[in-house]
């Protein structure tokens, strides 16, 4: 065995040697006899691409990876810092998105529901009173913003159908100051935004200015406007609107107006509100207190921040006044609906289902007949 394998060995061994010198020889021609077929498949791969134009390594590192090349290079000095920054991950498309361009507050409303109602024609009162805008967390007596006293007629406010109004008065006459006279006026619309406040001059001589409670001094009324021009401007505004506020005949005697008792939303004289008062007509302060959750009144008053309160009194039930106000001066069409507050009158919807039941009988009774 072992000369035969010996001899083996030396077959071997010569046959390398031969075709190590056959190498060195012509090396094309043996890779191409020696070579696998898959050594061949990438040879082409090889001529194919060495037609085309040579790319340096720096150029096919940027190819591949073009956000980390352009790592490598510093943005030029004049570069803001915020551009600097990486570009963070795109935000998710959909509803998220859309909503994030254009959203509204509390009290204020998207801009694209602002078009489609201006485009649509829906005031923007019914607007905010479909979405509760202004009335949730009370956000209409905060964006309403701080009062601007004795301002007269706010600039660039398109007011609406309601407005909220709450005066503030003096006494003239005597020594006790018994009788009232009008010392401020103030007017706010439906979300709560100051319209009009003036200072008045009263025509009769002032015995007491009760400024413990409207913070009116002589030293005030020095730059207050005349009755009659007051009068006018607030006129002006309450016409052909419904008119909101806190036991408002006061109000009206004081500007020696009138105003149609159906357009009329008196906070006083709400039927929801009457278990707050005790028995009698609550005050205004209880009621913002109780309902709203604020305090009002302490120290002196503000009329245009009673007026907001009153207003937003009033957008919280607001249906509710209005079925009150129907059923008072008939506007209801069911004559046997009461005054009722918290939705339709029951009775009316018995004396329409017995009314419902009624026909259906009629009808069974012809159709036996008929048989």
């Amino acid at each position: 065995m072992a000369p035969e394998l010996s001899s083996n060995w030396k077959q071997l061994q010569a046959k390398i040697k031969a075709e190590s010198t056959s190498t060195a020889i012509s090396p094309a021609t043996t890779a191409a006899t020696t070579a696998a077929p898959s050594a061949n498949r990438v040879s082409h791969k090889r001529r194919a691409t060495s037609n085309l134009p040579s790319e340096s390594p720096s150029k096919r590192q940027k190819s591949q990876t073009p956000h980390k090349a352009l790592a490598q290079y510093p943005p030029p000095s004049g570069t803001p810092a915020k551009s600097r920054r990486q570009p963070s991950a795109k935000p998710k498309m959909g509803v998220t998105q859309s909503s994030a361009i254009a959203r509204g507050t509390p009290a204020t409303v998207a801009p694209s529901l602002a078009l489609w109602a201006e485009d649509n024609d829906v005031s923007a009162e019914a607007l905010a009173e479909a979405y509760g805008l202004g009335v949730r967390d009370n956000a209409a007596l905060k964006t309403g913003g701080a009062p601007r006293v004795n301002e007269g007629l706010a600039a660039g406010i398109e007011v609406g159908k309601y407005v909220a109004l709450d005066c503030e008065m003096v006494g003239v006459a005597g020594p006790g100051g018994e009788v009232s006279a009008l010392a401020r006026a103030s007017v706010v619309d439906f979300h709560g935004r100051q319209v009009y406040d003036s200072f008045v001059r009263p025509a009769e001589r002032v015995t007491d200015f009760r400024t413990a409670i409207t913070g009116i001094t002589a030293r005030t009324l020095a730059a207050a406007r005349g009755f009659d021009e007051v009068r006018a401007a607030v006129a002006a505004l309450l016409r052909g609107r419904v008119l909101v506020g806190h036991d408002l005949r006061h109000d009206l005697a004081a500007l020696q107006l009138d105003h149609p008792d159906r357009d009329v939303r008196d906070t006083a004289r709400f039927a929801g509100f009457r278990r707050y008062g005790n028995g009698r007509r609550p005050a205004l302060r209880a009621l913002a207190r109780e309902i709203l959750g604020v305090e009002i009144q302490n120290g002196s008053h503000s009329s245009i921040e009673d007026a907001r309160v009153a207003m937003l009194l009033f957008r919280r039930r607001k249906s509710d006044f209005d079925v009150q106000n129907a059923a008072r001066y008939g506007l209801l069409e069911t004559s046997t609906a009461t005054e009722t507050v918290g939705g339709a009158s029951r009775n009316a919807a018995r004396g329409e289902g017995a009314a419902k039941k009624k026909k259906k009988k009629k009808k069974k009774k012809k159709k036996k007949k008929k048989h």
